[in-house]
C-alpha cells in the first residue's frame, strides 16, 4: 500500500512562523509522501497570504473561507458581511476555521456564538464541511450544533483532544475528529483513549502548522505538515495498525468531506 497522507490544517501563509521558507516547507511535506494541505482562513487579513499559497501550489493547498473565533469583535457582523462576498466567486473546500473560544479572552463569546450560526448556515447554503475550532468551550460548540443539526450539517472538529463521549457525541452530529500533534504528548490521555476506543473511519489527520508540534519537536521549532507523519505513526501505534493504514483510512475519509 503506498503511503499518502492528508494534512487537513495547516495555517503555511502565515510566512513569518516559517520564516519565509513556505516553499521549503512544501519540499519537505511532498517528501513525506503529504499530498494535500488544506489552509483555513482566520480574518480578512489572511484571505490575500492564503490564496497566493493556494495559487503558487494549485495541486497541493486548498484554500477555505471563514472566522477565526478569536478574531471575533464588535464589528464582526461587517467583518463576515464582506468575507461572505468571496463564497459565489469561487470554489472553497470548507467553511471555517470557525467556532468558539473561551481559553483566551470571553468578552466576545455571546458574538462568538452569532458567528458561528450565521458560518453554520453558509455551509449549509453552499454545501461545504465545516472546520471547527473550540477551545475550552467543546460542550458549548456541541450544544450549538446539536441546535442547528440536520443533514446539511458535516464537517471536522478541528484539534480535538478531548474524551470518548465527547467524541461520540460529535460523530452522532456528522463530524469527523481531526487529529494532530497532541496526540503525540504524554498528557493527552483522554485523546489516547477516544483513539483507542473509536473506528479510524472517524479521523482525519492534520497539523495545525505552525503550532502545536508534535513530539519530538514540542518546544523546539514550528510545526510544518511534513511532520504530520508523526500524527500518522501515534495514531498507528494506538490502534495497533499499520501507518499505511491510518494514512489509507484518513486520506479517504478527507476526500470524501472536502470533495475538493
Amino acid at each position: 500500500m503506498e503511503l499518502t497522507l492528508i494534512d487537513t490544517h495547516a495555517h503555511l501563509y502565515y510566512e513569518q512562523k516559517f520564516a519565509n521558507d513556505v516553499a521549503g516547507a512544501i519540499d519537505r511535506a511532498i517528501a513525506a509522501k503529504v499530498n494535500r494541505i488544506y489552509l483555513p482562513n482566520v480574518d480578512l487579513d489572511s484571505i490575500g497570504p492564503m490564496m497566493a499559497v493556494e495559487a503558487a501550489y494549485p495541486d497541493l493547498c486548498f484554500a477555505t473561507m471563514g472566522l477565526h473565533p478569536c478574531s471575533v469583535g464588535p464589528d464582526f457582523e461587517k467583518v463576515l458581511a464582506e468575507m461572505e462576498t468571496w463564497l459565489p466567486k469561487r470554489k472553497f473546500a470548507a467553511i471555517g476555521e470557525m467556532g468558539t473560544d473561551l481559553y483566551w479572552d470571553k468578552t466576545y463569546f455571546a458574538q462568538q456564538q452569532a458567528a458561528f450560526r450565521i458560518q453554520v448556515g453558509w455551509a449549509k447554503a453552499y454545501s461545504l464541511p465545516l472546520i471547527i475550532h473550540s477551545r475550552n468551550s467543546q460542550p458549548e460548540t456541541i450544544e450549538l450544533l446539536r441546535e442547528m443539526h440536520d443533514d446539511k450539517l458535516y464537517g471536522v472538529q478541528h484539534c480535538f483532544v478531548g474524551p470518548p463521549a465527547e467524541a461520540q457525541a460529535l460523530v452522532e452530529l456528522g463530524f469527523l475528529l481531526g487529529i494532530g500533534g497532541a496526540v503525540t504528548y504524554k498528557n493527552s490521555t483522554d485523546l489516547h483513549e477516544t483513539i483507542r476506543q473509536m473506528p479510524l473511519a472517524n479521523f482525519v489527520l492534520e497539523t495545525d502548522s505552525p503550532y502545536l508540534a508534535p513530539m519530538p519537536y514540542r518546544g523546539k521549532q514550528s510545526n510544518e505538515p511534513a511532520f504530520v507523519t508523526l500524527v500518522a505513526e501515534k495514531v498507528a501505534e494506538l490502534k495497533g495498525t499499520t501507518v499505511a493504514e491510518v494514512a489509507a483510512v484518513t486520506s479517504a475519509n478527507a476526500l470524501k468531506m472536502f470533495k475538493l
